[in-house]
């Protein structure tokens, strides 16, 4: 029963739409209707600026860091396995949102945030955190392009855990991310293939 009601309370955690809420307090528009025309802080970043991204962005990763960490805690269920389990729900959560729809964002902040909590309570998990922060940081300052850095990252997560020797439950987490991740991005693949996915910049411009 605690498994059932952590994993409900996970993918409520990462459905809450606080992106759509903050945009609409903030500047009363909906997120959904201007630039990438989702609710992922990179495009809060695009529309609004970095304060209102960099906000964003932190509660997107907090929400992988409750989930795993906070839920699984407080209900007692602190098997990596539960952990796991709450883990796929809060990011399924943040990208098929039940309360915009089941539209939201692509699942790189609550993915990474995810991470950072496993870590937090796996000291074995800490290695690839760090491979994976490298990793992004690396290809995204060799390209600009946020999209390819997430992509990169997602595909090179499942192999850097086995050959970091995790167990079979992590292993099949990442698996699943990189899937999520891939499966969210497609249409930046298309325009990656194309040669039309726009770069970013460390600095982004406020929508005026």
């Amino acid at each position: 029963m605690m498994i059932i009601i952590g994993s409900i309370l996970s993918y409520l955690i990462g459905s809450a739409p606080t992106t759509y809420l903050f945009c609409k307090m903030y500047k009363g528009i909906d997120i959904r209707q201007h630039g990438l025309r989702n609710v992922g802080a990179t495009n809060v970043f695009r529309v609004l600026g970095k304060g209102p991204g960099i906000i964003v962005l932190l509660w997107d990763i907090l929400k992988g860091v409750l989930a795993v960490v906070f839920v699984a805690d407080i209900l007692g269920t602190t098997e990596t396995f539960n952990r796991i389990l709450f883990a796929v729900c809060v990011v399924s959560g943040h990208n098929w949102t039940v309360f915009l729809k089941f539209k939201g964002g692509k699942g790189i902040a609550p993915s990474f945030g995810v991470l950072i909590g496993l870590a937090i309570k796996i000291a074995a998990i800490r290695p690839v955190l760090l491979l994976i922060v490298f990793i992004w940081l690396l290809c995204f300052f060799i390209t600009g392009i946020i999209s390819l850095s997430s992509i990169a990252a997602s595909t090179l997560l499942p192999i850097i855990m086995v050959i970091t020797r995790q167990s079979v439950e992590v292993v099949c987490l990442g698996i699943v991310f990189c899937i999520f991740i891939v499966l969210c991005h497609h249409q930046n693949i298309k325009r990656l293939l194309s040669g039309q996915e726009p770069r970013d910049l460390l600095t982004f411009k406020k929508r005026k």
